[in-house]
């Protein structure tokens, strides 16, 4: 049987090769170059100097972040493609495991020949699943080795996208998709329809879970502090900045996503800008910068958060694909 799972499913094994091959060849270059130009620019040393206080001055760290920034800007559009392999496997491994099956109807011959259903979901959910799970350890601990510089240069790791990029949740998007492509392919017993259905359905997961739960994991914390302050919000903390703005004297939000730097206190620039706010109708000082966010050091918690959803969305999608094939004539 594990011969017979490994002849089925050997080309789609030879692609996967091929695709983490070509992947590698991008990120291993890139990425060593990436962690050399952050190194020795000095900008490494800097951001550890500035450390991760919430307000900053930023100092000479801003200027060596630019030049980083204009050399490597372009980088987190092709991590935009990495987001696309736990789908491909998913399309790929879990959609055809059942679909192909029965749509040729191989099915009743394997059933028939002395081997069980029981036997037979076991021997490919778990090649099939084991190789889906060492796939994506290895696109997660290369992707988030990758993306380090640019993280540490002030995108952080909370990021939309960006936070699908690291740690363990690529791990449960990939076995998701293909617990999923296996769940619509019991259901729809034709391979391309049911990788159709299956691209859908996990993008439209994907979304609900990380624009509706994911900002709701943990409550979020908030910022304050005068516009005249000598020090601004540190961007280099790797924080999850959700909303930010102006507040007044009332505590009214006026200004949203917005942050204003007026002189230091006691000047009469500073002054002038504050009558400035005052006379374009914003209210009563005194003004305040605003900002809701999650802290960067929560990071490993929504991890393990949206890790276990996806891992329990994958219980219940096999849960329920083996049902359906013990019910499948």
């Amino acid at each position: 049987m594990i011969w017979l799972t490994w002849r089925q499913h050997r080309k789609q094994a030879l692609w996967t090769a091929v695709l983490m091959a070509v992947l590698a060849a991008a990120v291993i270059p890139t990425g060593l170059s990436m962690r050399a130009a952050f190194k020795d620019s000095g900008l490494a040393d800097c951001l550890r100097r500035l450390g991760h206080d919430r307000l900053a001055t930023g100092g000479d760290c801003q200027a060596l972040s630019q030049r980083f920034d204009n050399q490597y800007g372009a980088m987190p559009f092709l991590a935009i493609l990495f987001l696309l392999l736990p789908l491909l496997v998913g399309l790929f491994l879990g959609a055809p495991l059942v679909a192909r099956e029965v749509e040729n109807g191989t099915h009743r011959l394997i059933w028939t020949q002395g081997i069980s259903r029981r036997r037979w979901i076991v021997t490919k959910f778990g090649l099939v699943g084991g190789a889906a799970l060492v796939l994506s350890v290895v696109y997660a601990v290369g992707v988030s080795w990758w993306f380090q510089p640019l993280a540490d240069n002030g995108l952080g790791r909370f990021r939309y996208l960006v936070f699908d990029l690291h740690g363990t949740a690529p791990i449960g998007y990939t076995l998701f998709a293909v617990a999923l492509g296996i769940l619509v392919g019991t259901v729809c017993r034709k391979v391309l329809p049911a990788m159709g259905i299956s691209l859908v359905a996990f993008v439209a997961v994907r979304a609900l879970v990380e624009l509706l739960a994911r900002p709701s994991y943990l409550p979020a914390k908030s910022l304050t502090y005068p516009i005249d302050s000598p020090v601004l919000a540190n961007r280099f903390t790797g924080d999850w900045v959700r909303a930010s703005g102006l507040r007044n004297g009332t505590g009214e939000l006026v200004m949203p996503d917005a942050q204003i730097g007026c002189a230091q206190d006691g000047t009469e620039a500073s002054a002038r800008c504050v009558a400035d706010l005052s006379q374009q109708g914003f209210g009563p000082g005194p003004y305040t910068n605003w900002q809701e966010y999650q802290p960067a050091d929560r990071f490993w918690t929504f991890q393990a958060i949206e890790t276990g959803i996806f891992l329990a969305l994958t219980a219940l999608l096999l849960f329920l694909a083996v049902r359906r094939i013990r019910r499948i004539a």
